[in-house]
């Protein structure tokens, strides 16, 4: 006879077999924006080149002009928090949702680096605000069905990256950019709406809470105030945060550098050069969809530790293969070494802090995301695009370093 917390457990819509309705679809709804957000920023990256043509920028110009989407983003990020709990996280996953597919379309419409960067400030605010609050979303969810899907969402990102870019690719060799991104802009409003009233439909009902040793929560209760427990909690929070900053940043210099290292060092023509982000994003696809596999086998210390040497290696050898094929292997083995990294650093930081520990890593993570890209492009302009690349690699091998030398200090903080 099932015990009474698992009766409870179940009236709640806690069971695990059969999360009920509201939730099944909440989850079905989530991914799909998780998915959207992918797509609609990889109808941005594929279109990079003949952007940066057309305002007639340099590296550095380009790269400044990419300081936009960091600045917007980071503007958003910092209070997201706090929107999030004064209207609601699904209702601000909705409307920074509609406010980054609008923005997708404007870059094509720019004619100068100025111009360019501004209208990528709006870009940044709709991309930062959607991510936090997807995430935020994200961990309620995983509280209340009391499972670790939370990097299914983050290979529906991947998944949606990958779609973007195999669509965009052959498209960017007949449409102009104009037509591509007002096309993509269209695509996101609809499924925005669409996807935001089946995410508003219902509500997220709280975990139960039962000490029933035959059924533990999957997840750490969080603080009332969200805030991170004493001792050392608070510092493995910042170290989880510097991992995930360490591996955002590859992912972001990839998706808007990994073309024109192909189109301009290698000469590969459009459709050759967006399959470099699509490289990246396939193997990140990959490896997220296996990753509850692998942190099973591995544990997440080590899991960590083999994707940071594996992202360092291929990088390498993306930055300075001789020949396209080379460096598209190099880009995949990159994506497959990043893909667990930041959904592992993220969940270990929800785990010791709750909310407050989710949004300090998450934050952190995204400012890596966004960093990078702006960053190559000033040092590509000192030391050329292949050079600036091998950042990547540097910065993959001390999210590897980070994560080995603290590993006591994690089992001790208990993650």
């Amino acid at each position: 006879m099932p015990s009474l917390n698992k009766i409870r457990s179940v009236l709640a819509g806690q069971d695990r077999a059969s999360p009920p309705f509201p939730l099944r679809s909440l989850r079905v709804a989530l991914t799909a924006f998780f998915a959207l957000d992918g797509f609609v920023f990889a109808g941005w990256v594929v279109r990079i080149p003949a952007v940066k043509e057309q305002v007639g920028a340099s590296a550095g110009a380009l790269g400044l002009a990419l300081l936009g989407v960091s600045a917007g983003a980071v503007v958003t990020m910092i209070p997201g928090g706090r929107l999030c709990r004064r209207f609601g996280a699904r209702q601000v996953t909705v409307g920074t949702g509609a406010v980054l597919s609008l923005s997708v379309a404007l870059p094509a419409f720019t004619h100068s680096p100025v111009t360019l960067g501004l209208v990528l400030l709006l870009l940044g605010v709709g991309f930062g605000g959607m991510n936090v609050a997807m995430n935020t979303v994200a961990v309620d969810l995983v509280a209340a069905l009391r499972r670790p899907i939370m990097p299914g969402f983050h290979a529906a990102y991947s998944l949606g990256g990958l779609v973007g870019a195999g669509v965009g690719g052959p498209l960017a060799a007949w449409l102009t950019p104009a037509q591509h991104l007002v096309g993509v802009a269209a695509f996101g409003l609809v499924a925005t709406v669409l996807l935001g009233r089946l995410l508003l439909r219902h509500a997220i009902p709280r975990p139960v809470e039962h000490s029933d040793p035959a059924d533990p929560p999957a997840v750490a209760a969080e603080g009332v105030d969200g805030s991170v427990r004493p001792g050392g909690a608070r510092r493995m929070v910042a170290v989880f945060g510097l991992i995930a900053l360490c591996t955002a940043y590859g992912e972001g210099a990839l998706a808007e550098w990994g073309p024109l290292h192909l189109q301009e060092d290698l000469h590969a023509g459009p459709a050759l050069a967006a399959a470099g982000y699509a490289a990246v994003a396939l193997a990140m696809t990959a490896g997220r969809l296996s990753g509850t596999a692998l942190l099973l086998r591995l544990g997440p210390t080590r899991a960590v530790v083999l994707g940071g040497l594996t992202a360092c290696a291929g990088m390498l050898l993306g930055a300075f293969g001789p020949t396209v094929w080379l460096v598209l292997t190099g880009f995949a083995l990159t994506g497959l070494g990043l893909a667990n990294v930041f959904p592992v650093a993220i969940g270990r930081a929800g785990a010791l802090g709750g909310s407050g520990g989710v949004a300090t890593a998450s934050t952190l993570g995204y400012a890596g995301f966004l960093l990078g890209p702006p960053t190559i492009g000033f040092l590509a302009d000192g030391f050329g695009l292949p050079v600036a690349l091998t950042t990547v690699a540097a910065l993959a091998a001390v999210a590897a370093v980070v994560a080995h030398t603290t590993r006591h200090a994690s089992a001790a903080a208990g993650v």
